[in-house]
């Protein structure tokens, strides 16, 4: 069961790459997790972990700019059921479009778009940086299985994904307001906080992404 994690020029990979290896490793039985830029690898892989750094735009851009890796993605998640986890931006990359200086095209794949965060609070600061407590919504998801409302995550974002669909949103967190924290559908998983920073609980949401069947 290889997980593939894209590789497609955003940002530092290793610490998700060793946190998904130890994780994997503690599976029955162990599990390979390949980090990689080949579209053709990714299609051949049992889960799929997109994560994302930076501007919405720059990471769409270099996702596309990786030949055939849009493509391997729709016939993996969207045509054969491909668990799929989407860390960060690698989650609002799934939304139909990000208002990131300027309108842009994501991958559709969720009805919302990527908004700045406004806090209703004037003291708090975006990004949003830190720690910050969950809130299971919708009866939570199989990769937040063994957690709580008020498991603590990190964040690091400055945007955040507004889904159309309310049973979409999986978990929120309160920042000056409602943040969507995890949401998905079907085969298709993100988490708006980064697993591979959040310490136990990141590593229970990856042990569960490992063990999902959809």
């Amino acid at each position: 069961m290889t997980t593939a994690i894209i590789d497609y020029g955003s940002g530092n990979l290793r610490s998700a790459a060793k946190a998904f290896e130890r994780a994997a490793a503690d599976a029955t039985p162990a599990e390979p997790v390949l980090v990689t830029e080949d579209a053709e690898q990714v299609r051949r892989a049992e889960r799929i972990v997109l994560p994302g750094v930076g501007a919405f735009a720059d990471c769409k851009a270099g996702l596309a700019a990786r030949a055939g890796m849009i493509e391997a993605l729709e016939d993996a998640v969207l045509r054969r059921g491909v668990p799929f986890l989407g860390i960060c931006v690698g989650m609002q990359l799934m939304a139909r479009v990000g208002r990131e200086h300027g309108e842009h095209e994501g991958l559709g794949w969720i009805d919302g778009e990527v908004v700045p965060l406004e806090p209703g609070d004037a003291t708090l600061k975006v990004p949003h940086m830190g720690w910050n407590d969950l809130a299971l919504a919708n009866g939570g998801h199989p990769i937040l299985a063994g957690l709580a409302s008020g498991s603590h995550a990190y964040f690091v974002h400055g945007y955040g994904l507004a889904c159309r669909e309310p049973r979409e949103v999986l978990a929120t967190v309160d920042y000056g307001g409602t943040v969507t924290a995890v949401a998905g559908r079907d085969n298709m998983v993100g988490t708006q906080f980064h697993p591979e920073k959040s310490q136990a609980v990141g590593l229970a949401v990856i042990g569960n992404f490992l063990r999902w069947r959809p």
